[in-house]
């Protein structure tokens, strides 16, 4: 898989694109300090730091509260797999509420048209 069709794809996740390349530079280099990842990313410090916080926020990156903390990104195929479950989930109260949305949709097109 090309480093372009990951990145889509953790968009597709719901990842910003910055997002999406921290993420992969963590999952491929190992735990890495802000100062190496600004660096690395040709980032700001403070641009980087919002980032870490959004993916931390969501699960995806962890720090170890160090006196330079250390940045750990959850494995890519992890990652996968909450998505796959996420969606499967969704999927399935999609389909328990499916009648329910199809008679709100016919109920609505009937009051327009009143």
């Amino acid at each position: 898989m090309s480093l372009e069709r990951v990145l889509n794809t953790l968009e597709s996740f719901g990842l910003s694109r910055v997002e999406s390349e921290v993420y992969v530079y963590i999952a491929k280099a190992g735990p890495s300090r802000l100062k190496d990842l600004s660096n690395a990313l040709r980032m700001t410090k403070v641009q980087l730091h919002s980032t870490l916080q959004n993916l931390e926020k969501k699960g995806i990156v962890t720090s170890k509260p160090e006196r330079s903390a250390l940045f750990s990104a959850l494995a890519f195929e992890e990652l996968i797999n909450r998505y796959v479950e996420l969606n499967i989930e969704q999927a399935k109260i999609i389909k328990e509420t499916r009648q329910e949305l199809l008679d709100n949709w016919r109920k609505m097109g009937k009051q327009n048209n009143t």
